[in-house]
């Protein structure tokens, strides 16, 4: 492997939100990797950080052209360059979605379980969540297509957030899955939101659907939302684009990020970008074959320690989705509590991620394979210990 994904980071004194923990805590929960940069992008960084001034950027055809030649030759998906907007995260464009494109008191459904932050995005902003479960089988999800339809032609429904692939499920929609979606939407006049942060982190020769590649159609009613920062650990440079085919939904949300003064990237936010499109592909590849040894190591942990656990199949992102319902816990703990009492391992609580994720755990194993190995091994004492 050119790329050493076991090299250990020491994170402290970085202000690490992951990392502000007890001590001998172990955090496997926020999505954000303990791997360094891929070195192709520490070196453009370190070339305009050497330049020494930091004032307003601009947008250089550069940075259009490597998203434009990255979902092209990736994801077979292509679109222009006037249908790109800048925003500093996905997070800051649903919530112009939501604040541009529907009116207070609407609905905005939501394929539970899904990432948390969805919610809050609804809500604060004075729409209500209408949540469409997923159906689990106890092995795996899918869409309850007839409870979807009931919601979405509902009069008051004006969007759908889709978490594409899936945050926590680690599931990949397949493409008539989104078609229908799509149909479903155009029908009821409802856009469709999908957040595709995750698309790059896929198991090694997987590739996910992009909605737009879904259907032709799909374009007419919907925004995506692309980003460098979850496949090459660039969360905190706060860079990512919006594709919106639509002239109208485009300028209306163009006119909403302007209104708050996030249109602008920060110095950092395009050579971030640019160079990992251009240039981390070879890291990425290494990276997701290391990302699928660690999902390895926790499956067969799993299997021969923990029947009582249930890894739920996937083929994206590097957060794992355990069904914890068989396990008892104690003291009115939910079970991500009473683990991180117990051993100090700090996982994500499936509840926080709406229905459908009470007494399952999301686990982050983008750490290297000691800390991976780790954290499975407390997780099994921790389980242990509750049979008692």
């Amino acid at each position: 492997m050119k790329y050493d994904f076991d090299h250990v980071t020491d994170r402290s004194g970085t202000n690490s939100l992951k990392w502000n923990t007890l001590q001998n805590e172990l955090p496997m929960w926020v999505a954000d990797m303990d791997f360094l940069a891929a070195p192709e992008i520490l070196e453009e960084l370190q070339k305009r950080l050497t330049n020494g001034i930091f004032g307003y950027s601009v947008l250089p055809d550069e940075w259009y052209q490597a998203y434009i030649e990255w979902w092209q030759s990736r994801h077979n998906l292509k679109f222009e360059r006037q249908q790109m907007l800048f925003s500093p995260g996905v997070l800051p464009t649903i919530c112009t979605c939501i604040r541009e494109l529907t009116n207070i008191g609407d609905n905005v459904v939501l394929l539970s379980p899904v990432y948390n932050c969805f919610y809050d995005c609804i809500l604060s902003n004075g729409r209500s969540v209408l949540e469409c479960p997923l159906i689990y089988d106890g092995n795996e999800y899918r869409i309850d297509h007839k409870l979807l339809e009931w919601q979405i032609s509902n009069s008051r429904t004006k969007m759908l957030i889709l978490s594409n692939p899936h945050n926590p499920t680690g599931n990949i929609w397949g493409r008539d899955v989104l078609a229908a979606i799509g149909s479903l939407a155009r029908k009821n006049d409802v856009i469709v939101v999908s957040d595709e942060i995750h698309c790059d982190i896929t198991d090694p020769d997987i590739n996910y659907v992009p909605y737009l590649a879904a259907a032709s159609e799909n374009a007419g009613n919907s925004v995506t939302c692309i980003s460098p920062t979850k496949a090459f650990n660039l969360a905190g440079l706060h860079t990512s684009a919006i594709v919106i085919p639509d002239k109208t939904i485009r300028r209306r949300m163009k006119e909403g990020l302007h209104s708050q003064r996030i249109d602008g990237a920060n110095a950092f936010a395009v050579p971030a970008a640019v160079s990992a499109f251009q240039k981390g592909g070879a890291w990425l590849d290494s990276l997701r074959h290391y990302l699928f040894e660690n999902k390895q190591l926790v499956r067969a942990g799993l299997e021969a320690e923990l029947p009582e656990l249930k890894l739920i199949p996937s083929q994206a992102t590097y957060l794992l989705w355990i069904d914890g319902t068989r396990v008892v816990t104690d003291n009115g703990l939910s079970l991500a509590q009473s683990i991180r009492k117990r051993t100090g391992l700090f996982l994500s609580d499936g509840a926080q991620f709406g229905n459908g994720g009470e007494g399952f755990l999301r686990m982050n194993i983008a750490s290297h394979y000691s800390m991976v190995q780790d954290g499975l091994e407390r997780l099994i004492t921790a389980i242990k210990e509750m049979r008692r």
